[in-house]
């Protein structure tokens, strides 16, 4: 490639406020056939040095500008290659711009396109300079007032940002709707949709005691299959008071569902844009995993009105600062719908599988990257659920309280703004009185820290864990700075119960008040007081206090102990998949010579006890039975043995059957016959049922089949019914 083709690189250092900013947003969009007419009206604000040109993004379609009435000839002292240069002669503007587009051309589904016959927009990241020249930048925040105007048979439905004001007939069977959105927002949250649509509505009430009307619309006759999702936004906003104190404020919210809908889910203030995978749910079409999936994601659109929308990014390289801290948002709130140990352990599934193998690979990046060449490449797992783990590990340092403290002050602080990570960082250290200089590296280096742990006892009543942190290099740093790693801990004693933490005097480190330990040096040495000579074992990292790799030597025994009696779900649960893999790679080793292992007694026996204690969590226990999948073994091999894999897995999954088989069947049995329900106690032990339903089959195929087949004939839902068929 040569110089003149190479791409342009955009870096942070280089920001600098826009000389020129919008403040008032006038649009008039004329749907008439395939064509759209757009008339922008927009009143703008020098910030910049006097006679500073005004750079506008985008000139697609355009036919007319006029600056403060005066037309402006399309030359090349105008035209730039993304858009256009103007030379307002004041401190403020007006600039209205004719422009005439074809959406059913735009094949991209960004800017103004068509979808299955309705008009629908996604101007995230930079769509909206399709529809209007604009300064289309994130820190450029204006109040939008759009009327719209189509044929009232072909789109009964007009729809963009804010509140219905007004709306009325025109001549020749067309039709027109206002819409007025009095909070300033980017152009990327910019949203119209007109079409055909069906709708359900329903209301929700504020905690000031507002009335809310919620609508969503979706094509005609699968109405009610967007049931569940207009369930799941109440579920959100009245969480969204409760937990981060955040009240909607507008009069309506709206979710659309669109068959080509590129982006997954939008949340354009107010009327938030899905694929309609993620609305449509019922009990004959959907699992349990795919409701969890559409409330989840309803959740992560509407926390966006408050993280992201009126708190916005000053510019792209912030974009962890509404994606982590919302996606962080979403995990709290389906840590309330379902088993939050099951959550937990399905974020980091996601998180090891997906971002620790970014952090390892040619891309890494930090979670605020310092350089893009287009910003769409880095909606990431590492901007979102790095990003997320960012803020978890904050809200860990800090405690609850405080860290609801640090929220209500950056969005008091930043309301109506263009923030930083920078700015939310801040938020956290003044209202919590924490000095987080040290923690901001996560947000600039990439990588995933390495955590190495060694065990001692250099007397009876001492037990001595030495830490040691590293990180291999990534493009932006070589020689890495050591990370803040908060550590959740406990001891187990050899009866399986919790033991105090209790720091030696002479411990070169300490506990925080909260009993966190927290990492901050290369190397770190502490030292508790236990009880002599009694069995301890360490449980480290609970909750997966922070995105790092554990290196602990820990025996089997000390793994089956955890997994059987940590007060931890998610270290339980990471107890039996460690297990899980030592039986597999012995198995595996074996194979490859030529030779059988039989899996271990330790394994076994700690999972016959986690069965027989299921009633509390039966979703993490049906977890804890699940194998590590076949590409998650095959990542501790150079050259990996497929066939081996494979073997291995399904000679493991039948020892696992047989020992436990009684236990699987008496739980298979009580848990069936139950009336379909959706609560997180039902999706749990439904989640128990099938996993025991699989095991049996594992062990005796042929038993297995005649109950899968009676389940499957009793399934009175799609989650059962898969559940079965899996098996036969």
């Amino acid at each position: 490639m040569t110089e003149s083709s190479s791409p342009t690189v955009v870096r942070m250092i280089d920001y600098r406020r826009p000389d020129w900013v919008a403040e008032t947003v006038d649009l008039v969009v004329r749907l008439e056939g395939e064509t759209a007419l757009i008339h922008s009206r927009v009143s703008y604000r020098r910030q910049g040095e006097a006679g500073c040109v005004l750079q506008l993004d985008g000139r697609e379609g355009l036919i007319t500008v006029r600056l403060d009435g005066g037309a402006q000839a399309l030359t090349d002292g105008v035209v730039t290659p993304g858009g256009l240069a103007l030379q307002p002669e004041g401190e403020r503007c007006i600039v209205e711009c004719e422009s005439k587009l074809t959406p059913s051309d735009n094949k991209s589904l960004e800017g103004l396109y068509r979808s299955s016959g309705n008009f629908c927009t996604q101007c995230e990241a930079q769509g909206f300079r399709k529809i209007t020249p604009f300064v289309d930048r994130p820190d450029v925040l204006a109040t939008y007032r759009v009327r719209i105007e189509a044929d009232r048979k072909e789109c009964p439905q007009l729809l963009a940002n804010g509140n219905l004001v007004d709306s009325g007939s025109l001549d020749n069977g067309r039709h027109f709707a206002v819409w007025d959105d009095p909070f300033p927002k980017p152009s990327y949250l910019f949203a119209l949709v007109a079409g055909d649509l069906g709708m359900i509505e329903d209301r929700f009430r504020t905690q000031s005691g507002r009335d809310v009307d919620l609508r969503v619309y979706v094509p005609h006759g699968r109405e009610e299959r967007a049931r569940f999702a207009l369930e799941s936004l109440q579920r959100s906003m009245e969480f969204d008071e409760r937990v981060y104190g955040r009240e909607y404020d507008l009069d309506l919210f709206m979710i659309v569902a669109v068959d080509d809908f590129n982006f997954g889910a939008m949340e354009n203030k107010g009327l938030n844009v899905f694929n309609s995978a993620l609305v449509f749910a019922d009990p004959q079409t959907a699992t349990d995993t795919d409701y969890h999936h559409i409330e989840t994601v309803v959740g992560h659109e509407y926390f966006h009105n408050w993280s992201g929308n009126r708190v916005t990014l000053r510019d792209w390289f912030q974009l962890s600062l509404k994606e982590g801290f919302t996606v962080f948002r979403e995990q709290t709130f389906a840590a309330e719908r379902r088993s939050a140990a099951v959550e937990r352990v399905n974020e980091v599934r996601l998180l090891r599988t997906a971002q620790f193998t970014e952090d390892g690979g040619p891309l890494a990046h930090p979670v605020r990257p310092p350089t893009y060449q287009k910003i769409d490449n880095f909606y990431t797992a590492t901007v979102y659920e790095k990003g997320a783990e960012v803020v978890r590990m904050m809200a860990t340092l800090v405690g609850r309280e405080a860290f609801r403290r640090a929220t209500d002050l950056y969005f008091d602080r930043h309301d109506g703004m263009a923030a930083t990570c920078e700015d939310f960082v801040c938020a956290v250290e003044a209202a919590s009185g924490h000095d987080l200089s040290t923690f901001r590296r996560w947000y600039d280096q990439a990588g995933t820290p390495l955590l190495q742990v060694r065990v001692g006892r250099p007397s009876p009543d001492v037990l001595e864990l030495r830490f040691q942190q590293s990180c291999r290099e990534t493009p932006e740093t070589k020689n890495k700075l050591p990370f803040v790693i908060p550590v959740r801990m406990g001891l187990l004693g050899a009866a399986g119960g919790a033991l105090p933490l209790v720091v030696a005097s002479d411990s070169p480190i300490r506990l925080n008040e909260e009993g966190l330990l927290v990492l901050s040096e290369a190397d770190s040495v502490l030292r508790l007081v236990v009880p002599r000579d009694e069995r301890i074992v360490p449980s480290l990292l609970r909750d997966f206090s922070a995105p790092v790799r554990l290196d602990i030597e820990e025996p089997d025994g000390d793994l089956g102990h955890r997994l059987a009696f940590d007060t931890d779900g998610f270290n339980r649960w990471d107890a039996a998949q460690t297990l899980a893999l030592r039986e597999l790679n012995r198995d595996i080793e074996a194979r490859l010579a030529g030779e059988r292992v039989a899996p271990g007694e330790t394994f076994l026996a700690a999972l016959e006890t986690a069965l027989e204690r299921a009633d509390s969590d039966p979703e993490l226990v049906a977890e804890m039975l699940v194998l590590p999948d076949e590409s998650w073994i095959g990542e501790g091999f150079s050259t990996i043995p497929i066939d081996e894999i494979h073997e291995s897995r399904v000679a493991l999954r039948r020892a696992l059957g047989e020992r436990l088989s009684s236990l699987l069947a008496k739980r298979h049995d009580a848990l069936s016959g139950e009336v379909y329900a959706r609560d997180p106690a039902a999706v749990g032990r439904r989640r128990l049922r099938n996993v025991a339903l699989a095991l049996l089959a594992a062990a005796d195929p042929e038993q297995g089949a005649e109950r899968a087949w009676k389940a499957f004939e009793a399934a009175s839902c799609m989650t059962d019914s898969i559940g079965a068929l899996v098996v036969l």
